[in-house]
């Protein structure tokens, strides 16, 4: 009886056992599907391309995908003035302590005087909220939310096309609404000005307009100075609020005023704009992801208010900025001297890109191609569209490993003055 009793003890011990293992079981397997419904999503284009590019054998491969600036000789380049700061900010033995929420305030101070100019009214006057941001993208992010939170007109947002393939998903993160007006005419490879004044003139009012205040991206193609004045009046003119995207300041054309003259346009016409600026490309600060956001008020005590929300928004994100970008760039704008070195450095830059256009032209009239290549020239900054149609592309990767974008576009610090005589060649065996 007493064994018997210990038989049932020890059946209903296995049931219990059994019953447990098989709670755990499900409950494991509920907790290790939590993400079942994740898809895959696509590979980022441009690291295709240059992991594409990597595998490839051919010692005459070329790169044309990447979107950071190269010297002659296709390697990365940091700049004399730059490497000069950093030494001086290591001689200074400075602190690793947080920096404030909007940043270090003599950066946010150069940062808007470098795209206003120095004495510009905005900075005399207080009229604008200024803080630092990772790089553009982040600033980009800030001006997103805070327009997300705060913005009192139509909450769409209107980008050229096509536009930085980073653009949409910004403002779309920031649950924005994103439309487009016409920008690049595929048939010139140049600016579609009626196309644009068209679509902006049916621009629902007080809406969001994005410009990109030079060197377009990815098109390299600009709008005129006098263009860019019809394109102020057509923007007041709608009531639209203009939001600048300037990451290349100095880098397109090689002098700083010139790239940014629509902004200073816009504010002599009396527009209130966004501004997103970044060191990425003029001074070669990609890895140190420094930049600045800026919204220009009609007062001081607007310009007060819209900082303090930009800081309120700003502190869940990430608290606040990186340092040691910002320090690179007040030792460069903050020394008259390595300011200069620094303009030298950037007009260096700004000039390779600009010879290498011409000497890809020339080269390509001198294999006797019938295209008309003037937009290589005409269009400006570290991107071309060459007007390649995709069956193009992809001949150009097979046949030469030459690689690039879907879309024709072209990374013109990708091309040197040893590969560009090859790179024309193949262009025009593939287009002839």
């Amino acid at each position: 009886m007493a064994q018997s009793t210990r038989f049932i003890a020890l059946s209903s011990v296995c049931t219990l056992f059994k019953n447990n293992c098989n709670v755990s079981s499900h409950t494991a397997k509920s907790m290790s599907s939590w993400w079942s419904h994740v898809e895959m999503g696509p590979p980022d284009a441009i690291l295709g391309i240059t992991e594409a590019f990597k595998k490839d054998q051919n010692p005459k491969k070329i790169n044309l995908g990447v979107g950071a600036y190269r010297d002659d000789n296709g390697k990365p380049f940091v700049l004399p003035s730059v490497r000069k700061a950093e030494e001086r900010i290591r001689n200074k033995e400075m602190d690793k302590e947080y920096s404030p929420i909007a940043g270090n305030a003599e950066f946010c101070k150069h940062s808007i005087n470098l795209a206003l100019g120095d004495s510009n009214d905005v900075v005399t006057n207080g009229l604008n909220a200024t803080v630092q941001g990772i790089s553009g993208t982040g600033s980009l992010y800030i001006g997103a939310t805070f327009l997300s939170h705060f913005f009192s007109g139509n909450k769409e947002v209107y980008l050229p096309t096509p536009t930085w393939g980073n653009h949409a998903p910004i403002f779309k993160l920031a649950r924005l609404p994103v439309k487009t007006y016409r920008y690049y005419d595929p048939k010139t490879c140049g600016l579609d000005f009626q196309g644009a004044l068209e679509d902006i003139s049916k621009i629902p009012e007080k809406s969001i307009i994005v410009l990109h205040a030079c060197a377009h991206n990815p098109t390299g193609v600009d709008p005129k100075p006098e263009q860019w004045k019809e394109l102020s009046t057509l923007i007041k003119k709608r009531n639209l609020f203009t939001f600048f995207d300037m990451a290349y300041q100095g880098f397109a054309s090689g002098c700083i005023q010139k790239d940014s003259l629509a902004i200073k346009l816009f504010l002599k016409d009396g527009h209130k704009i966004a501004l997103a600026q970044s060191y990425a490309k003029n001074m070669g600060l990609y890895g140190e992801r420094v930049g600045a956001f800026t919204l220009v008020s009609s007062n001081k005590d607007e310009a007060q208010n819209t900082l303090s929300q930009l800081k309120i928004l700003i502190r869940p994100i990430y608290s606040n900025p990186p340092i040691n970008g910002a320090r690179i760039v007040n030792e460069i704008l903050g020394d008259s001297t390595l300011r200069e070195e620094w303009l030298c450095d950037v007009k260096g830059m700004a000039d390779r890109i600009i010879s290498v256009r011409q000497k890809l032209r020339n080269n390509l009239k001198k294999c006797g191609s019938s295209r008309n290549w003037t937009h290589i020239t005409d269009q400006i900054g570290m991107f071309c569209y060459t007007g390649l149609k995709l069956p193009e592309v992809e001949k150009l990767t097979k046949n030469y490993s030459i690689y690039l974008t879907k879309d024709g576009r072209i990374s013109m610090a990708g091309v040197t003055s040893k590969n560009v005589e090859y790179l024309a060649s193949a262009i025009h065996d593939i287009t002839k």
